[in-house]
């Protein structure tokens, strides 16, 4: 008998997790509830999917009020901890939602699991962007070790607030007592990430451009370690289950993938088969760091895995479910 919950089940990262331990025997999972408020994830043909398996339950919750998770029991094993207010708009436009909001979910998940009898591991979905400070004021290694200092940027900027909301997130599950794995997830992309990302941004402009036409690429010469979707659940779930991963930090991603920019809207012009369009060389976006790529080294060893799908195949791949499920108009996409 084993339980395991997902918050944020229904998004991006957790609903392919769940899909990857309902498929995998080994992880002998009985139920498996997705806790998910929908404000920005969707009740999709993929959800619904995922939920027909009769392991699975999915609950509308806000976890951000008192008590939210009361009801669900004391026999979890693991808990994956996903939600989280995200987003450009949302960290610029609510600082303070994000801070209070990140906090108090987590604050949430930290006494469910302290209510939990057996509670094997919480794994907590922390974020590359808790690097950002270090890259701003020091010299931070590239590729970047989880042993890298941490530091905080300008606390009046609203972008702080979402690193911030990490940061100290990461300090509460060290000091919360439960066994934890904090993973750093690096530029994750794949079918079902929303619209709101470098990856479905350039799909759909590149598919919807005129013959012959013309795609601006922003930050073209900024560099990104790019990781398919089920290269880091397979990730995710090893760090959960192995007993060399308790009580460490995990960066989440795919060193060997690091690209320019313009190179992946080169190869997305590839995969949407359009070689008429021209490219044309941005300016960089406010805030967003020449250089971002992790040092997968300690994920590797511990895991005993490393990426396997490259970046032609994952950019297809991406590519043909969107155009099946977004740009035909049939569905709404996920968060």
């Amino acid at each position: 008998m084993r339980k395991v919950m997902i918050t944020g089940g229904a998004g991006f990262i957790g609903l392919s997790l769940a899909r990857h331990l309902l498929a995998k025997p080994e992880h002998g999972i009985t139920r498996l509830d997705l806790v998910d408020d929908f404000s920005r994830a969707v009740r999709d043909p993929d959800l619904e999917e995922v939920a027909k398996d009769a392991r699975v339950e999915v609950t509308s919750v806000d976890l951000v009020g008192q008590g939210s998770l009361d009801g669900f029991g004391t026999d979890y094993a693991q808990v994956f901890h996903f939600a989280a207010i995200i987003g450009v708009a949302h960290v610029l436009e609510r600082p303070f939602d994000v801070l209070r909001g990140n906090i108090a979910m987590l604050d949430r998940v930290l006494e469910f699991g302290l209510q939990q009898s057996a509670l094997e591991r919480l794994v907590f979905a922390s974020t590359s962007e808790v690097y950002a400070g270090a890259l701003a004021n020091f010299t931070l290694p590239l590729p970047t070790p989880e042993s890298a200092p941490l530091a905080v940027t300008d606390l009046s900027h609203p972008r702080t607030s979402y690193m911030l909301s990490k940061m100290y997130g990461e300090a509460l599950c060290r000091h919360s007592g439960l066994p934890f794995t904090i993973l750093r997830p690096h530029n994750i992309y794949g079918p079902r990430m929303g619209m709101a990302h470098v990856v479905p941004e350039l799909l759909r402009k590149m598919r919807d451009a005129p013959s012959h036409g013309r795609v601006p690429v922003a930050s073209a010469g900024h560099r990104r370690a790019f990781c398919y979707v089920a290269d880091a659940v397979e990730m995710i779930a090893r760090s959960a289950w192995a007993t060399s991963c308790c009580n460490e930090v995990l960066n989440i991603g795919n060193q060997s993938a690091e690209i320019e920019i313009f190179e992946l809207a080169e190869a997305i012009r590839s995969s949407v088969g359009r070689p008429d369009i021209e490219l044309v060389r941005g300016a960089p976006t406010s805030g967003s760091p020449e250089r971002r790529c992790p040092d997968m080294s300690k994920a590797a060893r511990l895991t005993q895995y490393e990426p396997r799908v490259g970046i032609h195949e994952g950019l297809s791949l991406t590519f043909e479910w969107y155009e099946e499920r977004i740009f035909s108009g049939r569905q709404e996409s996920a968060g």
